[in-house]
């Protein structure tokens, strides 16, 4: 399985898309509750273009078990691909769930602000954009506002007299 797998990745990093996509798919016919397997099988299908066939393949990666890392990005996947399907409240349940556990996961909060914007959330989806800028931005003009972003940024709709 390594050996097939670690192709798998090599041709997805060499962007032979289609390729890895079809190794991926015979990784899933011989271990299909393997959750790594799953989630870069659900990856591949993203690259293509193909969301919703991502979906089973990152519902059973999380359901079956996957390393941090790989959980972090299978949450974002999932996340995103819901969102492009305009499945926008499942896309907000699967990045509430990822964003409790891994709260530092700026990618998320970014992703999530996505989903909010879909469901009118305009105030909450701005907030989390506007801190995600302050908290990760080397721009020293925007770091000299960084106190006036962060402050700001749940008052959008206040009018200052």
């Amino acid at each position: 399985m390594k050996k097939k797998f670690d192709e798998a990745i090599g041709l997805r990093k060499s962007e032979n898309y289609q390729e890895s996509n079809e190794l991926f798919m015979e990784l899933v016919q011989e271990f299909p509750e393997n959750a790594s397997v799953n989630y870069h099988c659900a990856w591949s299908f993203d690259l293509l273009g193909e969301e919703s066939k991502a979906v089973p393949f990152y519902e059973n990666a999380i359901k079956f078990g996957l390393s941090s890392e790989e959980l972090e990005g299978a949450f974002l996947g999932l996340g995103s691909t819901y969102r492009t399907l305009g499945e926008y409240k499942k896309s907000k349940r699967v990045f509430e769930i990822g964003m409790e556990s891994f709260p530092n996961n700026k990618a998320l909060q970014t992703f999530y602000s996505m989903t909010l914007y879909n469901l009118n959330e305009h105030s909450r989806a701005m907030e989390l954009l506007l801190k995600c800028l302050a908290d990760t931005t080397v721009d020293d003009d925007i770091l000299s506002y960084k106190k006036a972003i962060s402050f700001y940024s749940n008052k959008l709709d206040e009018i200052w007299k």
